[in-house]
């Protein structure tokens, strides 16, 4: 398998495996619910960041919000000195305060698509970002449409490259794709527990990069929590919120790590983890798909990684995984 891909019809070249930096943001909260993944040693996020652009990774997403603006923070200094070497993608849409931690609420002003981006810049300390991604799912079309004209001129400025969506919504993700020029991937939810064949049928004909987050299902992928495992009550698995279904007070839901275990011997087949092979499934599946698992230490990173020099699962593979993990 090649070790690149293109990021949807951009140009812009990026590893297959991305590195998602959502939980090297640390704590941040609205109201009781917390929004991070638990405390985290930012000297170990920068050590993981470090490893992953050792071991190929060239891609990078974050977004203002994560860790209300640490998560940027932490890939700035990991990325001072190589910022020509890899590719980074950020968010924005949902306001936050950075003094506090906790989320605000939304704005999907021009207004606001400008300060955040600039904002960003600051924090991640360059003078451009990659991709930049519109990160409310939900928000109604003609007002995603409204932001096609200041994205393109963020363009023409130099400050972004290219633009994209975070939704999960395959008709918001085509009206958005068709209209703009430099639009150029749609972030979903997807793997092997959750596919979602009209995003990845949109992805292919409007040449959108699909940028998996959930590659690994939150981490139940990893098959860590299979036993009974639980995560701390600062973890945003602790408290799940309604679209989090995967655990339910910081355990894994039986019925989906049922799903898990009938396909653990099929993506482990070959010398891999489950985890290498949750991630082979998602190149199987298109190959307009760039996986962006999480991680915040290094042997993650490393595995992860690593899922990169098995390539794709064969066609008998997935075929076989397609069918356990429905039929369970």
């Amino acid at each position: 398998m090649t070790k690149t891909r293109t990021l949807g019809r951009s140009g812009i070249e990026v590893s297959a495996l991305g590195m998602g930096c959502w939980a090297i943001g640390g704590p941040w909260s609205q109201g009781d619910q917390p929004l991070g993944w638990g405390k985290v040693d930012d000297d170990e996020s920068i050590r993981t960041v470090h490893r992953a652009l050792d071991q190929g990774v060239t891609f990078f997403d974050t977004s203002s919000n994560y860790g209300a603006g640490h998560s940027e923070r932490v890939l700035g200094k990991a990325l001072a000195g190589v910022r020509d070497r890899v590719v980074i993608a950020s968010k924005f849409g949902y306001t936050f305060d950075e003094a506090t931690k906790r989320a605000t609420g939304e704005d999907a002003s021009e207004a606001y698509l400008r300060s955040c981006l600039d904002d960003s810049l600051r924090r991640i300390d360059t003078d451009y970002i990659d991709l930049y991604q519109l990160h409310l799912g939900g928000l109604p079309i003609p007002q995603a449409l409204d932001l096609i004209g200041p994205l393109e001129d963020l363009v023409a400025q130099g400050k972004i490259r290219a633009y994209g969506w975070s939704t999960d919504d395959p008709e918001r993700a085509a009206a958005f794709a068709a209209a703009g020029r430099h639009c150029t991937a749609i972030q979903v939810d997807l793997s092997l527990l959750r596919d979602n064949a009209a995003m990845v049928e949109v992805c292919e004909k409007q040449i959108q990069a699909g940028i998996n987050r959930g590659p690994l299902a939150m981490g139940l992928l990893s098959g860590k929590y299979q036993q009974g495992l639980t995560v701390g009550s600062d973890d945003i698995r602790g408290r799940a919120p309604e679209w989090l279904s995967f655990f339910k007070d910081g355990v894994a839901v039986p019925e989906w790590a049922a799903r898990v275990e009938a396909v653990r011997d099929v993506l482990t087949s070959g010398g891999r983890t489950l985890a290498q092979g949750a991630l082979a499934w998602l190149w199987a599946r298109s190959p307009m798909m760039v996986p962006i698992p999480g991680c915040r230490t290094v042997a993650q990173a490393e595995e992860n990684a690593g899922a990169m020099a098995f390539g794709p699962l064969s066609p008998a593979e997935f075929t076989e995984v397609e069918l356990l993990a429905r039929r369970s």
